[in-house]
Order: C-alpha cells, then sequence, then structure tokens
C-alpha cells in the first residue's frame, strides 16, 4: 500500500498516477474509503428522465442526440413526464435526474412549469439539469446563470448532476464538442449553484485520447472548485461509448478506469463519495470499483437512455444491486440524494 501522509500536489500526484502498480492504487485507494465508511456501500433508487433528444450542440461523442426535423427527434409533454415519475414514485424512487438535449425553441417558463408540477403532485428529490442546460436556459431567457439558478430554485429544482463536465480541457473539448461549454463556463455554474445553496456532483468521462496529465487536470479544478465552495457531494468517472458516434474510437480498458478511479478516491480528498460505474462499466467491474475506492454504485436507474443509445446497456435491480454489493463483502445501503442511508439491508434476500 502507498502512504499518503499529505495533500498530493499535481506532480507528485502525476507521478503515482502513471507509474504506480495498479493493485498498490486500489489497496491505497480502498484503505482511504475504509477508513471513511467502513463497509457500508450505498446506492438510489432513481429514473433518468430525458425530456428530449433535439440538441444544437451536435456533440460528436454523443450518440443521443437528434436535429430538430430528423427521424426519431422528440419532446415529451409535462403530461408524459408526470407519467413516469408517478411511476418512479411507485417503483420506490427518490430522486429524479431530468436532462435533455438543447432545444432550441423551449423558453425557461417550460421548465419553471414543469419543476412546479412535479412538486406539486410528488414528494420527489429533483436533482436535474446539467451545467450546460442550465447555461443554454439563460442564454434564451436572456437572464444570468445567477437569475436562472435561482428561478429553477424557487420551481423546484433541488440540486444539479455533474453531466457536461467530460473533460475539463479546453483542448480536448474543442475536439470533441466545439459547440458546447467551455471549462470555465461549468465551473462557474457549479460556483454559481453552489453559492446559493444548490449542491451538485462532479463528474469526469475518459476515453477521448485525453492523457493521464489532462486527467489529473481536470481532477485538481474540481479539487480546488470545491475547497472554495464545498458544494460537491460526490465524483463520479464515467468511460466514452464510441458506439454509433460521429466520434468513434474505442472504449478504454478495464484497468484504464480502474486506475483512474482509484486515483480520484486518493486525489480527491477533499469530497467524501466516489462512485464506481456500473452503468458503462457493467455489473462485475461495477462491483469491483468497491476494491479500488468507491463507496457508492449509483443508482439502479429505472430509465437510462443516452448511454443506451451508444450500445451499452446493461439491467439493475434493488435485489440484484443488493447482492453485488454483499457479494463483495460490503453492507448494501440504500440512500438519498443528500447520501443520508433511508435503509441499510440485513442478510435476508431481498423479494
Amino acid at each position: 500500500m502507498i502512504f499518503i501522509l499529505q495533500r498530493l500536489s499535481g506532480d507528485a500526484a502525476l507521478k503515482l498516477f502513471e507509474t504506480s502498480d495498479l493493485l498498490e492504487l486500489a489497496k491505497t485507494a480502498d484503505a482511504i474509503r475504509k477508513k471513511k465508511f467502513g463497509d457500508t456501500v450505498t446506492f438510489i433508487i432513481d429514473r433518468n428522465i430525458n425530456y428530449t433528444n433535439i440538441c444544437r450542440n451536435e456533440c460528436k461523442f454523443c450518440a443521443f442526440f437528434r436535429r430538430k426535423n430528423q427521424h426519431g427527434a422528440y419532446l415529451l409533454t409535462h403530461d408524459e413526464i408526470l407519467r413516469k415519475v408517478q411511476e418512479t414514485v411507485d417503483a420506490g424512487g427518490t430522486q429524479l435526474m431530468i436532462q435533455g438535449g438543447l432545444h432550441p425553441d423551449l423558453p425557461l417558463s417550460w421548465y419553471e412549469e414543469m419543476l412546479r408540477l412535479i412538486k406539486k403532485n410528488f414528494d420527489i428529490t429533483i436533482h436535474s439539469f446539467t451545467a450546460t442546460e442550465i447555461q443554454h436556459f439563460a442564454r434564451l431567457a436572456g437572464l444570468s446563470i445567477l437569475e436562472t439558478l435561482k428561478r429553477l430554485q424557487a420551481a423546484g429544482l433541488d440540486s444539479l448532476p455533474g453531466g457536461g463536465a467530460e473533460i475539463l480541457v479546453d483542448d480536448i473539448r474543442r475536439k470533441i464538442s466545439p459547440k458546447k461549454i467551455m471549462t470555465d463556463d461549468w465551473l462557474d455554474v457549479m460556483r454559481t449553484a453552489h453559492s446559493i445553496g444548490m449542491k451538485s456532483t462532479a463528474t469526469m468521462v475518459i476515453g477521448f485520447g485525453e492523457t493521464l496529465a489532462q486527467r489529473l487536470e481536470h481532477m485538481e479544478k474540481i479539487r480546488r472548485l470545491q475547497d472554495e465552495t464545498g458544494g460537491f457531494r460526490a465524483f463520479i468517472t464515467w468511460t466514452y461509448q464510441p458506439l454509433n458516434t460521429a466520434l468513434g474510437g474505442k472504449k478504454v480498458s478495464a484497468q484504464d478506469y480502474m486506475r483512474t478511479l482509484a486515483m480520484t478516491r486518493i486525489f480527491m480528498d477533499n469530497i467524501a463519495h466516489i462512485q464506481g460505474s456500473w452503468v458503462t462499466q457493467g455489473e462485475r467491474i461495477g462491483q469491483l470499483t468497491l476494491a479500488f475506492g468507491a463507496d457508492d454504485l449509483g443508482s439502479i436507474m429505472l430509465e437510462e437512455n443516452v448511454v443506451r443509445a451508444a450500445g451499452t446497456s446493461f439491467d439493475m435491480s434493488t435485489r440484484k444491486m443488493v447482492e453485488l454489493i454483499r457479494s463483495a463483502g460490503k453492507i448494501p445501503a440504500q440512500r438519498n440524494t443528500r447520501y443520508e442511508v433511508l435503509k441499510i439491508f440485513d442478510k435476508q434476500l431481498i423479494c
């Protein structure tokens, strides 16, 4: 095991990232996790509702988006969204992750009405809209980011997911998504959200041809903002899924993903929760993340469309999630958006 006596600087972290034995990194990350959380591993029951796939950004790495008049383009009505929320509540869900493309015509009032309708009819947390969407809403409405977030918060938005970050290095962003917000824009949305008490998560997507140094640069920017605001609840690493995309390429290896995951636990010393991704990696690698620093396995995802559009699809249930965690020698626990434990599963089987 590697002994970390103080916060890692960029240079020391990069050396560790590039040269350390993978299993030694894993042992170090796992020891940090265990010190923070013991053997408890959490998950949440939620639903991803993608209200539209119409998007003006047309990112090269995205297989989900459609142009406005393209075959397969859609926009859900508020009634359709409410039906999906009802199904989520009926299934025991406690969180909604509502995200969509950057629709060129929807006014801010459309989103406000949707949020109010959900809050009026359901007791559920709305953890929704990426920083990219927030900036898009603000520009269409002619408002500042702060004004936009305050209006959405008043309508019912509780917190922000970390989507849209990809790699927070502008050289990479210009290659893979030239129309999308740049690094400082993403950080500014998060900083502003945190300033009004709106917490968020942070994400990183790897596999765009970026270097380990660029991944670390991304982590350092998140860590620096967390020092400033304390607003990030969790850090989540995903892997780029190349099938059906204009960008193409190959998936990163499981070893590459696990090395990066362990490094996020070691380097991100001011963010409590590190989430493993069974969604992009599958159940077995997802389970293995629990030995590489992850203390959370995210959601059982009652619905997921974006990764599925890129040809990657895995099914999960509460029973399967509990057994996955338990068979890794950990204690399964259902949480809410604030990472408060709602239920600890004992050794009895889940019906």
